[in-house]
């Protein structure tokens, strides 16, 4: 079976806060050997040597003994915001450069942690239900105002998972339904743009198991550094070039993005219709989707301006608003040009006069020019007039900063809902009727409608290194089901497993013989509800 051998021995085994101890060794048949520890955390069953970790780098034989070497993340309550932070749980810090052992991080557990009850056990670090008969690594019963609650913790292995990436730029990424490529391997594609950005699903059962290895492989690593809020590089078959990390700005084409747009080119029109009347005769606002035209469109009407007599390119929709002015692209509005008067046919001779004052300007103000119609009605370029330069920093200043946004898109399973309940429909129900309240790793998940648990939540709100990969090849990712313990009492629970927030915090899980540590409290990159106070849990 597989074996981690990077190392010749794991590090810190001998500090005196032991990493999470998770079952002594068993071996699975008599040709196994006896100094081996198999590891059942995944249908990869590593048989691992004493001094060695699995091949997900997560497990470890320590002299015969299984151990999780990852921290479990405890969230905590600041009591002057009602905000979460968040504390690793038998956790590590980094080694030093060139040393042989990992360093005991300061502060260490002093117990403080049991004094309070606004702690809540989320699923990062905290083990799986493989192979699904087992409950839940920790069953938590708690008390919240006065309330009686139960919270099931653990980690899923999810093979039927994605991630849901939009991208605020009007940049063309790539043509809807293109393959989106990470070194090389289909990763996920384009979807549906949506206002002001574009839209990719990355990740997803077909890419882990419906292909090659390598793309198996390749598509769990993307997940996992993406989930994990790293920069990640990715191609688009005929578009662009792509670098996207969780809650910074995208690079397209190696230019990184800055702008959102405040709207498509009708909405800009209309927007600053009243700003534009008195300083422009016409406006043009470029945009791949819906260009604006002010003297045609209602709110020019509004304004009684005179018409122009402009003759755009394309194909007009309603009165001032052109659909396929141009190409996508990454120019002008998110088309394909670089002169805005390209998309300009010509002038209507008895309407338009000498002198008109036209400004051209795209969606985000990035690109403006300003012209004045000759005697020849050619438009000549000339310089911006203060009043009108400063529209369109107007414009510029209601984009919002461009930004990548992950979210995490996963099916919870069989394995997930047996740890729970040996009635896993009940769970579903449950859930369904508002019951149950589900987080990743703390944070707030949107349960979708319909059959099965399917969650999403947004990578940002949830702790640093929150996913991992098995080589199945998966995704492990945190959930948490919280609930009163009436209703989990009531759905058929494994309430025999059921231990007081204070056993958890001085033993660890059900199957946990050695008592955790505690280190380095950080704060939430993003303020969360409390898991366990928000409704409908408390009503």
């Amino acid at each position: 079976m597989t074996e981690h051998t990077k190392t010749d021995g794991l590090p810190g085994m001998d500090a005196p806060d032991l990493p999470q101890v998770l079952e002594r060794a068993r071996p699975r048949n008599e040709r196994m050997n006896a100094a081996k520890v198999e590891c059942n955390a995944c249908p990869v069953l590593c048989q691992i040597s004493e001094g060695r970790a699995g091949a997900c780098d997560r497990y470890a034989n320590q002299a015969g003994v299984l151990v999780r070497l990852d921290p479990v993340v405890l969230l905590r309550k600041t009591l002057e915001t009602g905000e979460a932070t968040l504390v690793p749980f038998a956790g590590r810090a980094p080694a030093a450069e060139g040393a042989e052992t990992e360093v005991t991080p300061e502060p260490a557990w002093n117990g403080d942690l049991l004094l309070s009850e606004d702690v809540f056990v989320t699923g990062v670090g905290s083990s799986t239900t493989y192979p699904d008969y087992k409950p839940a690594p920790f069953i938590v019963g708690s008390q919240t105002d006065g309330v009686d609650m139960v919270t099931v913790v653990t980690e899923g292995i999810f093979s039927y998972c994605s991630f849901k990436v939009k991208i605020d730029t009007d940049r063309f990424l790539g043509s809807e339904q293109a393959n989106v490529r990470c070194k090389g391997e289909v990763v996920g594609h384009v979807t549906t743009a949506e206002y002001g950005s574009q839209m990719l699903s990355l990740g997803g059962v077909h890419h882990l198991t419906g292909g090659t290895k390598k793309e198996g492989r390749i598509t769990a690593e993307m997940m996992q550094a993406l989930g994990n809020k790293q920069a990640v590089e990715f191609t688009i078959d005929g578009g662009s070039q792509l670098v996207i990390q969780a809650g910074r700005a995208p690079i397209v084409n190696g230019v990184a993005e800055q702008r959102m747009r405040v709207g498509c080119g009708s909405a800009a029109i209309g927007i600053f219709a009243r700003q534009f009347f008195g300083h422009a005769d016409e406006v043009v606002v470029v945009d791949d989707h819906i260009t604006g035209v002010l003297t045609e469109h209602q709110a020019g009407r509004c304004l009684d301006m005179k018409p122009s007599g402009i003759q755009m390119r394309g194909r007009k929709s309603t009165p001032g608003r052109y659909f396929q002015v141009a190409n996508p692209g990454t120019g002008w509005g998110g088309t394909d040009i670089a002169d805005p008067l390209s998309i300009i046919e010509g002038w209507g001779e008895s309407v338009a006069w000498p002198g008109l004052r036209l400004l051209m300007t795209s969606t985000t103000g990035e690109h403006a020019s300003w012209y004045v119609l000759d005697e020849q009605l050619n438009p000549v370029e000339a310089e911006m007039p203060v009043e009108v330069r400063r529209i369109v920093e107007r414009i510029g200043e209601n984009c919002e900063p461009s930004l990548a946004s992950v979210l995490f898109l996963g099916g919870a399973g069989g394995s997930l809902r047996a740890g729970v309940t040996e009635n896993p429909v009940l769970l579903t129900r449950s859930i369904k009727n508002a019951l149950v309240n589900v987080t990743c790793g703390g944070a707030p998940a949107y349960v979708w409608p319909g059959g099965g648990i399917t969650v999403m939540a947004d990578v940002l709100r949830m702790p640093d290194n929150s996913f991992g990969t098995v080589p199945t090849p998966a995704i492990v990712a945190p959930i948490e089901f919280s609930m009163r313990r009436a209703d989990y009492e009531a759905l058929g629970g494994h309430t025999e497993q059921i231990r007081s927030l204070r056993e958890v915090l001085e033993r660890g899980a059900w199957h946990n013989d050695g008592a955790p540590q505690a280190r380095v409290w950080q704060t939430l990159p993003a303020a969360n509800p409390w898991p366990l106070g928000r409704p409908p849990l408390l009503g």
